[in-house]
């Protein structure tokens, strides 16, 4: 009877530890994805081994996926939110957007609704900053920039500072693509986002 009354017990607590902890869901493209990496050195799976070493009670989902836009966001985000319900979505997209050319006004419009839609939902929102190439035209690349921080502010959103900050002009934080950083550049990334939610 008391070994019963033991595992009952250690079941409720169990399951009402997994039931509470926050879930923090990361809406991205490639570059949280994993792109070109083996399973398990992105930087989302290192922000979970982060907060589990720091005894942070988080569950991170990572809703990436390779080549999506803000436009993507958009159609994905509901079906996100339903699912996992999360305190924290983290919105990493809109470098897509900006290496096809996308006019600015149309990303801040998709990103400002991919914010209001988390929200709504309860989430408290992280806009992740993204840059591009000034081979891209300088008027271009900082309207695109400033589409963050302008997004943030309105929607009174909290902004993560480019993460590739560190690592974009490093060649061998680099794969041969020149675009999508490598293993070595996950724990750099990681930090920059693990130091930008002040956890």
């Amino acid at each position: 009877m008391c070994r019963l009354v033991v595992s009952l017990w250690l079941l409720f607590v169990t399951s009402s530890v997994f039931a509470n902890a926050p879930t923090v869901l990361v809406l991205g493209d490639s570059l949280s994805a994993g792109y070109g990496l083996r399973d398990g050195e992105g930087w989302v799976v290192l922000l979970q081994k982060q907060a589990q070493q720091q005894k942070k009670n988080w569950q991170i989902v990572n809703s990436s996926i390779s080549g999506d836009t803000t436009g993507n966001g958009l159609l994905r985000l509901p079906a996100a939110l339903a699912t996992h319900q999360p305190q924290i979505v983290i919105i990493e997209l809109g470098g897509n957007d900006g290496l096809r050319g996308t006019p600015p006004a149309a990303i801040q419009k998709n990103l400002t609704e991919l914010v209001r839609m988390a929200q709504r939902a309860g989430a408290n929102v992280f806009v992740m900053e993204m840059r591009l190439p000034y081979n891209y035209g300088k008027k271009y690349v900082e309207a695109f920039a400033a589409n963050y921080r302008t997004v943030a502010e309105k929607e009174k959103a909290q902004v993560i500072p480019f993460f590739l900050a560190d690592v974009a002009l490093q060649k061998d934080l680099m794969q041969a693509d020149g675009i999508h950083p490598n293993a070595k550049a996950q724990p750099l990334m990681m930090r920059a986002v693990w130091n930008a939610l002040k956890w």
